[in-house]
């Protein structure tokens, strides 16, 4: 089907602080991944290939470099990208390189977002509104969702996935009717009763948004808490609104962590891969990353593993280089880090222009820091 009257608003705004040293340089869109591209070009990837026509970015920590990525390598290649209130100034060029763009007054969760740039999100054209995120890691074609959400009549359609029931707690907990009808979303829930989880992508009509945004902000700066999962959601519930369930079954992940940024970079080596290298966007280089013999990982195309090092289990980025002598395992070697002879690493990270001479283990030193005794659950148990 045509998505020609869909557009996507793209939530971009986060400051990452949960990436630690990751997002010290960059915004968390901004994040290599896979050996092939940044984190936001999955969310645009999606729509460029499902034929959605327009993207609104809702952007402002360092939206200056998000911008400059997205005009260079996606804008008119199958989608547009609507760059909000710095549109114009943008294609008019009118911006010396590097300059910064005019401050923005902040924005308190998704749901300001939207509200901020709701003359660009709500133009006219558009029968229903795609939310994404930039962080997310998944490959999906939105056409069938969206023939779905027609179908039901709904004024939502959210994603859903089942996962172990002891991770629940770490997202948004969905109960739906035997018609995945939903009656009940609960953000982080205490005591989940469901397995299902919401994968925060989701298609709404763009009237009834417009509306629901609307009658939220009514209440008052203090009165809600200004996010599409906490308030906007609930609130159409609540009132009865049509709020339908699209189960996701293809590989999915939202990467919030340091810990989770590692731990699915892992699990891209499985067999069967969960995105085999020619699905996966390539912003960082031209060609698709390679599968090393044996245990070895994934490589950019431009990497090469010299006799005398050993990778196991390990993802090099384009750009890397691995000196004869190294010892890399299970562990991602960023664009333009270095690994020296005689170094080894072991379920770390080296970071982007990183030149490591010594001895590194696990990610403490990279990860934000931590009321003491406390840990990821995503490490201490396994991830979802």
């Amino acid at each position: 089907m045509t998505l020609h009257d869909v557009r996507a608003a793209l939530l971009a705004g986060g400051l990452g602080e949960r990436m630690g040293h990751l997002t010290d340089n960059l915004c968390k869109p901004l994040v290599p991944y896979a050996a092939s591209c940044r984190l936001v070009d999955f969310s645009v990837a999606n729509a460029a290939r499902s034929g959605v026509p327009e993207i609104v970015l809702l952007s402002l920590h360092r939206e200056r470099d998000l911008i400059d990525h997205l005009h260079t390598h996606w804008d008119g290649r199958g989608v547009r990208i609507n760059y909000g209130p710095h549109d114009h100034l943008i294609r008019s060029g009118a911006l010396a390189p590097g300059e910064p763009l005019p401050p923005r007054p902040p924005e308190a969760g998704t749901a300001d977002a939207l509200l901020t740039n709701a003359e660009h999100v709500f133009a006219p054209g558009a029968r229903d509104i795609l939310i994404q995120h930039a962080d997310h890691v998944y490959v999906h074609d939105y056409g069938p969702m969206v023939a779905a959400h027609r179908a039901a009549g709904a004024d939502a359609t959210i994603g859903v996935q089942r996962i172990e029931r002891r991770f629940v707690h770490l997202f948004g907990m969905v109960d739906v009717d035997a018609d995945l009808r939903v009656r009940r979303l609960v953000e982080k829930p205490a005591e989940p009763t469901s397995d299902l989880v919401f994968t925060a992508f989701c298609l709404f009509r763009a009237d009834v948004l417009h509306d629901v945004l609307r009658s939220l902000a009514a209440l008052g700066q203090d009165r809600w808490q200004h996010d599409i999962s906490r308030d906007v959601l609930p609130l159409m519930i609540r009132e009865g609104r049509h709020v339908q369930a699209y189960p996701i079954t293809g590989y999915w992940a939202d990467i919030g962590t340091v810990e989770r940024y590692h731990l699915e970079h892992l699990k891209l080596l499985d067999r069967p891969l969960p995105l085999p290298p020619d699905t996966l966007p390539r912003t960082l280089t031209d060609a698709p990353p390679r599968h090393l013999d044996g245990p070895g990982g994934l490589a950019g195309a431009d990497v090469t593993v010299p006799p005398g090092a050993v990778v196991r289990s390990s993802v090099l980025f384009p750009g890397c280089v691995i000196e004869p002598g190294a010892e890399v395992n299970r562990s991602l070697i960023l664009p333009g880090a270095t690994v020296r002879a005689g170094a080894r690493l072991d379920g770390t990270i080296a970071d982007a222009g990183e030149d490591i001479t010594g001895t590194r283990t696990g990610l403490t030193g990279l990860t934000p820091a931590r009321a003491a005794g406390t840990q990821d659950p995503t490490t201490a148990a396994g991830e979802p």
